[in-house]
C-alpha cells in the first residue's frame, strides 16, 4: 500500500523530520536515501517514515516532492532509525545528523579488497587457552547468573601480550556457531592490522571490515553484504558500531581507553555508549578490554558493576619488561647516553627498536630569548611547528605554514629560534649517530594513511607550545634543499618490514604505541614522557600514564629481556613514576582521590557547550545569554563553569568560548543543556556556531 506522504531528515542539527511528496517514480520508502530540496538547496536525506495526513498546519500546496531516489533497495531500517532517535536524544543532535554518521555515503557499490591471508603469530592461530582465558571466556558467554538476573557486563583487563584478542576471538566463534553476529572494534584501523589480519584470517568471507578509509562506495557494499547476512564477523574503528548485522550476539571494544572511539564532530557520540545501547536492545554481550582501562571502567569494576576478568601474564615466553626512568635536566641531545648505549646493545644482539614520542614535526615553538615574541598561527592560538623537510613553520589544526624567520620579527634579534623536539629531529638525529642502522620514521607525515578523528594534519596529543619548551634543547631553524621531499608510505607495508627484520629502528608518534606485537623488539624509548602533562584537561594524567605503559608493552613480548627507558624532564611527576612502575592500582587510587576531590568523572558528569565565530564580541555575547537561560534550568547538585575562552582559544580564525555544566546526575544537567538550548536557539545569532558534547573526553 502507497502512502501520500514521506518523512524525511537531513544532515542538519534539527531533531525533526519534514514532510515531502514521493518522487513520480514512486520509488520513495522507508529506508532509503534521497535527493530533496530543502530551502535553496537540494540535498541528500533519509525517509524514516511515511503518513496518509498531513501535519497539522502544514497545507498541500506548500509540500515539495522528493526530485530523486538514491537506493533501488532500503539500507537501513527501524533498528537503526530507533538508534538514530537515542543518539539524538542523548547527545543533543539531529536525527539526520545521527543518520548520516551510520550511513554509508557511496551512491553505488564497488566490492572493497578481499581480506588477504596474513601469517599470524602464535596469539592468533588457536592455540591452547590459559586457564585464565578459558575462565575469562566462559565468563563472557554467560547471560545470566544462577538466579536469572543478567550477567554482569565483563572487562578483560589483561598485561599487553596476555592474550585479550584470542578470547575475544573464541567467544566470536562460539556465537557464530549460534548463528550471531559480532562487532569487533579497534582504536583505528590503520593501526591494528594484526587484529584485522587475526579476525579474517579465522572467519574468512564471513568476515568484513567498515572504515573511513574506503572509498564510500566500497563501503557501501560491504553494509549491502553485512545487511544480508552474508558477513557476520565485522571490525572497524567506532563507525562500525552502526554496522547492520543479522542478529547481533556480541559487541568487543578493544582498547576501551582509548579517547578516538569519542567522534570529534556532530553527533559527537562515544562507541561505548551506543554500543551498549545496541546490546540493550537486541539483547547481546557488550565485552571491552584493556590493559589501561579508562578510569571510568575502573571505577565501574571497583564497584562490582562492571565484571573484572584478569589476565596476568603473557602467553609468548615474555615478561614484564625493565623499565627505567631518565632525567634529561641539562642534556644537550634529545637522545640521552643511556638511550644511545642501549640502541648499540640491541642492535649488536640482533634485536628492534621502538623510538616513541608524541609529537611529530622538527621542533615546536619558535621561541626570542631577547624578547620573549613566540611564533604563532595567525588564525589560531598556538605555536606553530617547524617541519625541516618542508622547511615550513605549520599549525597542526588548520593548516596555516610560514617560512621561519631568521631573526625575531618583533625586536630583529638573533637569538631565537625553534626549541624542543618533534619525530623529525629524532629522526635526524638517529641516522646521525647510527648510520650503520636502517631507521623508519611512522607519523602523519610520513604515513600514506592518516588517522581519523585528529586535528587537521595533526595525528599527536600535541598542542604545540604548551610543555616544557624553556627546559628543552633547541634547534636552529633553517631551510633545507629545495630536493628535501617526505615520502610518504603505507602504514602496513612500514609494519610488515619490521616484522620481516628490515627495519632496526622504528620511531614514530602514536602510531608506534597501538596495536603492535613484534617478536624481535627488546628496546623501546619514550623520548619525551612529558609532552602531554602540561596541557589544561582533568585527563592529561590518564592518558600519559596509558600510553606509557601501553608503548613499553611492545618491549620483550617473545623474551623475557626486554627494556625501556622513559625520558622525562619531570622525574617525580606520579603519572611517569607510576607507569614506570606498571603499578596500576597505584596510578587509579591516586587519580580517583584527586578526581573525586576535585569533582570530575566518573565522580560528576559533564556536557561541554563550545560557541566559535569569527566575531569575539558575538562569541562572547552569545555564550553569555545561554548560560543566562541555563541558570534558570539548572538542578540544585549542579553547576555551569563559564563561559570563558577554551585553552585553545582560537581555531581557523573562529574565537572559541566554553562552558562546563557539571553534576552529579547526568538527567538533570541534560535536561537543563536541553531546555536552554531551545530557549536560546528562538533567538541566537546565526553568525556563532554552537558545540554541544555530552560526556566531552577533551576540555582543550
Amino acid at each position: 500500500m502507497s502512502h501520500r506522504y514521506v518523512e524525511v531528515v537531513f544532515d542538519v542539527p534539527l531533531d525533526r523530520t519534514f514532510t515531502y511528496k514521493p518522487d513520480e517514480a514512486g520509488k520513495a520508502k522507508p529506508g532509503v536515501r534521497v535527493m530533496a530540496p530543502f530551502g535553496r538547496r537540494e540535498i541528500l536525506g533519509y525517509i524514516i517514515g511515511t503518513r496518509d495526513e498531513l501535519p497539522e498546519g502544514l497545507e498541500e500546496k506548500a509540500l515539495k516532492a522528493i526530485r530523486r531516489v538514491v537506493d533501488a533497495e532500503p539500507l537501513f531500517g527501524e533498528e537503526q532509525v530507533t538508534l538514530a532517535h537515542w543518539m539524538a536524544a542523548y547527545y543533543l543532535c539531529g536525527t539526520g545528523e545521527a543518520l548520516a554518521a551510520m550511513i554509508p555515503s557511496g551512491r553505488r557499490e564497488i566490492a572493497p579488497p578481499a581480506f588477504a591471508d596474513a601469517e599470524m603469530d602464535s596469539a592468533a592461530k588457536g592455540h591452547e587457552l590459559s586457564k585464565e582465558q578459558e575462565t575469562a571466556l566462559e565468563a563472557i558467554l554467560v547471560r545470566t547468573t544462577a538466579t536469572g538476573t543478567p550477567a554482569p557486563m565483563p572487562y578483560l583487563y589483561g598485561i599487553t601480550g596476555s592474550g585479550k584478542t584470542e578470547v575475544f576471538l573464541r567467544a566470536a566463534e562460539r556465537l557464530l556457531a549460534e548463528g550471531k553476529s559480532v562487532i569487533y572494534l579497534v582504536p583505528e584501523i590503520a593501526l591494528t592490522h594484526q587484529v584485522v589480519d587475526a579476525v579474517s584470517s579465522r572467519f574468512g568471507a564471513v568476515a568484513a571490515t567498515l572504515h573511513s578509509g574506503m572509498t564510500g562506495s566500497a563501503r557501501l557494499a560491504e553494509w549491502h553484504r553485512i545487511k544480508r547476512g552474508e558477513a557476520r564477523v565485522v571490525v572497524g574503528p567506532r563507525s562500525a558500531v552502526f554496522a547492520p548485522v543479522v542478529n547481533l550476539g556480541m559487541i568487543v571494544i578493544d582498547e576501551e581507553h582509548d579517547g578516538s572511539y569519542k567522534s570529534g564532530n556532530s553527533p559527537r557520540y562515544h562507541a561505548r555508549q551506543v554500543a551498549l545501547k545496541r546490546c540493550t536492545l537486541a539483547g547481546a554481550r557488550l565485552v571491552m578490554g584493556s590493559a589501561t582501562p579508562s578510569v571510568e571502567a575502573w571505577k565501574l569494576m571497583s564497584d562490582g558493576i562492571l565484571l573484572r576478568l584478569d589476565l596476568s601474564r603473557r602467553l609468548s615466553g615474555g615478561a614484564p619488561p625493565d623499565i627505567r626512568i631518565v632525567d634529561m635536566a641539562g642534556t644537550d641531545s634529545c637522545l640521552s647516553q643511556d638511550l644511545k648505549d642501549e640502541i648499540r646493545t640491541t642492535a649488536a644482539a640482533g634485536r628492534q627498536t621502538i623510538l616513541f614520542l608524541n609529537r611529530r614535526g622538527f621542533s615546536y615553538s619558535y621561541r626570542c630569548r631577547t624578547c620573549g615574541y613566540e611564533l604563532t598561527c595567525k588564525s589560531c592560538s598556538v605555536s606553530l611547528t617547524y617541519h625541516k623537510n618542508k622547511g615550513r613553520a605549520i599549525c597542526h589544526y588548520c593548516g596555516y605554514s610560514v617560512r621561519p624567520p631568521s631573526a625575531c620579527p618583533e625586536c630583529a634579534s638573533l637569538d631565537a629560534g625553534f626549541v624542543g623536539f618533534g619525530t623529525e629531529m629524532i629522526e635526524e638525529e638517529v641516522r646521525r649517530t647510527f648510520p650503520d642502522l636502517r631507521v623508519e620514521r611512522v607519523d602523519a607525515d610520513t604515513a600514506g594513511q592518516p588517522v581519523a578523528g585528529q586535528p587537521v594534519a595533526d595525528q599527536a596529543v600535541d598542542v604545540a607550545g604548551l610543555a616544557d619548551a624553556d627546559t628543552e634543547p633547541a634547534s636552529p631553524a633553517g631551510s633545507p634543499p629545495k630536493s628535501a621531499r617526505v615520502k610518504k608510505r603505507n602504514i602496513k607495508d612500514v609494519m610488515d618490514s619490521f616484522r620481516a627484520g628490515k627495519i632496526d629502528v622504528l620511531l614514530g608518534t602514536q602510531m608506534v604505541a597501538k596495536g603492535l606485537n613484534f617478536p624481535g623488539v627488546r628496546l623501546v624509548g619514550v623520548v619525551l614522557a612529558d609532552t602531554g602533562l602540561r596541557l589544561p584537561d582533568f585527563r592529561a594524567a590518564e592518558r600519559t600514564f596509558s600510553l606509557i605503559v601501553q608503548v613499553a608493552g611492545r618491549a620483550g613480548r617473545y623474551f623475557p629481556d626486554g627494556r625501556v627507558l622513559v625520558q622525562t624532564f619531570r622525574p617525580g611527576e606520579p603519572a611517569i613514576t607510576l607507569a614506570c612502575a606498571l603499578d596500576v592500582e597505584g596510578f587509579y587510587a591516586q587519580e580517583l582521590a584527586q578526581r573525586d576531590a576535585l569533582g570530575f568523572p566518573p565522580y560528576t558528569r559533564l556536557i561541554r557547550i563550545v560557541f566559535r565565530s569569527k566575531d569575539a564580541a558575538r562569541t562572547d555575547r552569545a555564550s553569555r545569554r545561554f548560560v543566562a537561560i541555563l541558570k534558570n534550568h539548572l538542578p540544585i547538585r549542579a553547576e555551569a563553569l563559564g563561559p570563558a575562552e577554551c585553552p585553545i582559544a582560537r581555531i581557523s580564525g573562529n574565537t572559541r568560548y566554553q562552558i562546563i555544566v557539571r553534576g552529579a546526575e547526568l538527567g538533570g544537567i541534560h535536561a537543563a543543556v536541553r531546555k536552554t538550548n531551545t530557549e536560546y536557539l528562538k533567538e541566537a545569532d546565526k553568525n556563532v556556531y554552537l558545540e554541544l558534547d555530552v560526556d566531552p573526553v577533551s576540555l582543550l
